[in-house]
């Protein structure tokens, strides 16, 4: 990826809408010192560049040298966040709480006690609703603090009332870094490895997972318990292939906020989320209509003023909505549809550039050459590919190995006999450097290296063969975690049957369909 935004202050710049340059440009405007006005020829020559250049800005900024620039950057960033902090703070629950915690502590500072208390009131009051203890925390040990240096005739059981304040918000803090770390630390395994590959993964995440989920857990009731076990259980059941828990955790992820309304504007991030997760579920489990259902209501959802307020919350549903919508083609096979959305996307990730990470773009790369791989597109779906194995992250060694895998098979549909040996060879001692051969990847490897030497008159008995055995994996989980990532037997299908790949997959869905039809009329 390019290092044009790598300057902390550039990527801030850039990030401002038109509003917010207003803004800051009337903010610092008030106190016209000679010093701010610096800062608004270098915020004015930062806006203009396209990338960061720093030999080229001190040419645009005459009578700036280059000791001076620091200085002025790191002022420029202090102001442009206050500005930031002022024109937010009305839309910002959290930094509503601390403005008003700020304020308690001016009104001490001058003396004004029971002035101090009347705001902690009010703040204590809303921390509680909306779940904030670390807030709520801050509060109680202000109370304290006026409680044992000044005489405020207050209640006579206030000192009781805060020690067991204190106590409860404490025990309810220590619950929540627990399960938070849990499912944090579980997030970051899968980032990096992808779904358990085998036996050892399967028990090491197990033992993990029992070592570090605290007793007595689900006797909690407060949001954010509940909320970090859910996404505890919702990744240790996807990096184990439990679709079906991961089903189950994830709707409960969902329902709490459909419980808690009040909290989707406080923590709209987690909401999010939850809905991607939920689609993802629906997907594995090929629940089409549920899928269909979910998405609609998730669409729906991002074109609230709420979801469209901030720049992190649109390029969330940004992701999430077009990731659902290519899943959504990938299970109704529907592949040259879906890759009207290429262009969108492409433009979006350009747009995004400045806040996406690494791993969306991966993904999505991967995502858009399957669409080109079953649309039969092969060589636009190596280009594709090529952006991943040329791109040497650190991130989800299955999805650079599966990428390795698809681009194979790229070059077999395309007849690149020439160059099978070498690839089947360099794809197969990097799947078992990152320990990722299941035996659908060694049946897979076993049949390419085979079909080259096998008269064209006998290869559909191949097919067939290598067919039947990878079907008898299909309810395998460890087996299955290929078909995750790529239809490989709906592939093999296509070849057996001389019918497109897409075909193969919406036959599958109209099946479905029907099965599902007759069952409702039956019951």
């Amino acid at each position: 990826m390019s290092n044009r935004f790598s300057d902390p202050l550039f990527q801030l710049v850039h990030s401002l809408e038109k509003a917010e340059k207003r803004n800051f440009k009337l903010y610092i405007k008030r106190s016209s010192a000679k010093e701010d006005l610096k800062i608004i020829r270098l915020f004015d020559a930062l806006d203009k560049l396209s990338e960061y250049d720093e030999p080229l800005l001190l040419k645009k900024l005459e009578g700036i040298e280059k000791p001076q620039l620091s200085n002025l950057k790191t002022h420029l960033y202090k102001q442009l966040l206050a500005s930031l902090r002022l024109l937010k703070s009305s839309d910002n629950l959290a930094l509503q709480l601390h403005e008003q915690l700020d304020y308690s502590r001016i009104l001490y500072n001058k003396g004004l006690y029971l002035q101090s208390l009347k705001i902690l009131d009010r703040v204590k009051e809303l921390a509680i609703t909306y779940h904030q203890d670390t807030l709520l925390s801050q509060v109680i040990s202000m109370e304290k603090k006026i409680e044992i240096l000044h005489i405020t005739r207050s209640m006579q059981d206030r000192a009781d009332r805060l020690t067991q304040e204190a106590l409860d918000v404490n025990d309810r803090r220590r619950m929540i870094t627990r399960l938070s770390n849990l499912a944090l630390q579980l997030y970051s395994w899968y980032i990096k490895n992808g779904h358990a590959r085998n036996e050892k993964d399967e028990l090491g995440i197990k033992k993990f997972f029992k070592d570090n989920l605290p007793s007595h857990v689900f006797k909690q009731t407060g949001f954010y318990e509940k909320l970090y076990l859910y996404q505890s259980y919702s990744m240790y059941a996807f990096i184990r292939q439990d679709f079906l828990m991961y089903y189950r955790y994830n709707q409960k992820w969902v329902d709490l906020f459909e419980e808690e309304p009040n909290m989707i504007a406080v923590e709209m991030s987690h909401y999010l989320k939850g809905y991607h997760n939920l689609l993802n579920a629906h997907f594995d489990l090929r629940n089409y209509e549920k899928f269909d259902e979910v998405l609609r209501k998730l669409e729906r959802f991002s074109q609230t003023e709420l979801a469209i307020e901030h720049d992190n919350f649109r390029i969330q549903t940004f992701v999430f909505i077009n990731s659902a919508k290519i899943n959504q083609h990938f299970m109704l096979g529907t592949f040259k549809e879906g890759l009207s959305l290429v262009q969108f996307i492409e433009q979006k990730l350009k747009e995004y550039a400045l806040y996406l990470d690494r791993h969306r773009i991966l993904v999505f790369n991967y995502k858009i050459a399957t669409l080109y791989f079953g649309s039969g597109d092969y060589s636009t779906c190596i280009d594709y590919l090529q952006k991943i194995i040329n791109d040497h992250v650190d991130l989800r060694s299955d999805l650079q190995c599966y990428a390795r895998l698809l681009h194979l098979m790229a070059h077999y549909e395309l007849g690149n006999v020439e160059i099978m040996e070498s690839l089947i060879k360099s794809v197969y001692r990097f799947m078992a450097r990152m320990e990722n051969l299941t035996v659908i990847e060694e049946e897979m490897f076993k049949f390419l290296r085979h079909s080259f030497s096998v008269p064209s008159r006998k290869l559909k008995v191949e097919l067939e063969r290598f067919l039947d055995k990878i079907k008898h994996f299909e309810k395998s989980r460890f087996e299955t975690r290929a078909f995750a990532y790529l239809d490989i037997i709906s592939w093999v299908e296509s070849k057996v049957y001389a019918k497109p790949m897409s075909e193969i997959i919406k036959d599958k869905y109209i099946k479905n369909k029907r099965s599902l039809i007759y069952n409702k009329n039956v019951a």
